[in-house]
C-alpha cells in the first residue's frame, strides 16, 4: 500500500495491530505515524491509552509492557516507537508481532535506512498483523508532481515555472517543501494561483538569483547575467552549494541533449519525450538547443561530470568551491 492509502484507511477508522514503517525518506514514516496518533483516539482516550517511545531510551522488555496492556475505558491503545532504528534490541520483538495485542496499535518508525527483511524479524513483518511500509525518496523528476498534488490538497494551483523553482530550489527535502508550501498556503487567499513572484516573495528566493535564472542564462548565452549570478552564488556558497548548482544543470543540460535527438518531431511529442509541463518551457530549451550545438552539449555535460567529481575532492588540487564555480561557468560558456 501507498502512504495515502494507509491514512485513507487510518481516517476511516480501520487499524492494524501493526505498523511497520521504514526507510530513507522520513516525511511519509512521520504523516502514517501522525494520522494514526490523530485518527485512533479521541483526545480525551490519549491521556491514558497513548504512548510514545523512543528507540535509543527504551529496551525491549520495557517496550513490550507497554504493548501488552489493556485499554483503559477505551476501545484501543496506542504505542508509537519513534527512532526505532537506534533501538538495540528491535529483533526481540519478533515474538509479540506474530500474535500481537489485538487492543493495541502499534506504531513503528524505522527512518533514514530500509530494515533488513532478511532477518528474524524480517520475516514476521511480512504476517497479516502487520502493514509493512518501504518509505522511498522521490527521484528529482518525481518532486514537481509531487509538490503539484500537495498543493492541490490545499487548494492551492501553481504555474508550473512556479511549481519548477521550487523543485530546484528546495530539492527532494519533502519536510522542507511541505513547510513552504504551506507558509504559501497560510500567507495567500484560498485558490490563488501560485506564481513565481509569490514564490520568491514568501520562500525567500532571490528574483533574480537563482538557478532557475541561471538556466536561463546559460540558455541565452547571456555573459553578463551569468557572471553577476555566479558572483552572488559565491559569496552566499553556503546557501548555494556547486553540487547541487551542477546537480540542476546537469538535469536541464540533459535535456537540451535530448531535445538534438528530437528535431523534426512536433512539440507534443518533444513535451512527452522530455517531461516538460508547458510550452513555456519547450521554448527555453529550445532557444539553449540553438545556442549550443550537440557537440557542444555533449562537451557541457561532461564538465559537469567532471567537475562534479572535482567538488567532492577528486583530482581537485584544493581549489575553493566558488574558484571551481567561476571556472565551470566560464568553460561553458566558452
Amino acid at each position: 500500500m501507498t502512504s495515502d492509502e494507509i491514512i485513507k484507511q487510518v481516517r476511516s477508522g480501520h487499524f492494524s495491530p501493526v505498523y511497520f514503517l521504514h526507510g530513507e525518506e522520513s516525511f511519509f514514516i512521520d504523516d502514517i505515524a501522525d494520522a494514526v496518533e490523530q485518527h485512533a483516539l479521541s483526545e480525551a482516550e490519549r491521556g491514558f491509552n497513548q504512548t510514545v517511545l523512543y528507540g535509543k531510551d527504551v529496551d525491549h522488555l520495557t517496550l513490550l509492557d507497554y504493548l501488552r496492556r489493556y485499554p483503559m475505558m477505551s476501545e484501543r491503545q496506542v504505542v508509537i516507537l519513534r527512532e526505532a532504528q537506534e533501538m538495540k534490541g528491535l529483533g526481540e520483538l519478533a515474538s509479540y508481532l506474530e500474535k500481537p495485542m489485538p487492543t493495541t496499535v502499534f506504531v513503528v518508525c524505522h527512518k533514514h535506512k530500509k530494515f533488513d527483511l532478511r532477518t528474524k524479524l524480517g520475516k514476521v513483518l511480512s504476517g497479516k498483523n502487520v502493514v509493512l511500509f518501504e518509505s522511498k525518496k522521490l527521484y528529482d523528476n518525481q518532486i514537481p508532481d509531487w509538490i503539484a498534488a500537495y498543493a492541490r490538497g490545499k487548494s492551492m494551483k501553481l504555474e508550473p515555472a512556479a511549481t519548477s523553482l521550487l523543485a530546484e530550489y528546495l530539492g527532494t527535502d519533502l519536510s522542507k517543501i511541505v513547510n513552504e508550501l504551506d507558509k504559501l498556503a497560510l500567507n495567500l487567499p484560498q485558490g490563488t494561483t501560485v506564481t513565481t513572484a509569490h514564490v520568491q516573495e514568501y520562500v525567500g528566493i532571490s528574483k533574480d538569483y537563482n538557478v532557475f535564472e541561471l538556466q536561463k542564462a546559460f540558455a541565452q548565452r547571456d555573459l553578463v547575467k551569468v557572471a553577476r549570478i555566479e558572483q552572488y552564488f559565491a559569496s552566499n556558497i553556503r546557501k548555494n552549494p556547486l553540487i547541487v548548482t551542477i546537480s540542476s544543470l546537469f538535469a536541464y543540460f540533459s535535456k537540451v541533449f535530448m531535445l538534438h535527438s528530437l528535431k523534426g518531431s512536433s512539440d507534443a511529442e518533444m513535451l512527452k519525450a522530455l517531461d516538460l509541463r508547458s510550452d513555456w518551457f519547450l521554448k527555453e530549451y529550445k532557444v539553449a538547443a540553438n545556442n549550443y550545438s550537440l557537440q557542444q552539449t555533449i562537451y557541457i555535460i561532461s564538465l559537469l561530470k567532471e567537475y562534479d567529481l572535482r567538488s567532492k575532492g577528486v583530482n581537485n588540487d584544493s581549489m575553493p568551491e566558488d574558484a571551481l564555480m567561476q571556472e565551470l561557468f566560464w568553460k561553458i560558456l566558452h
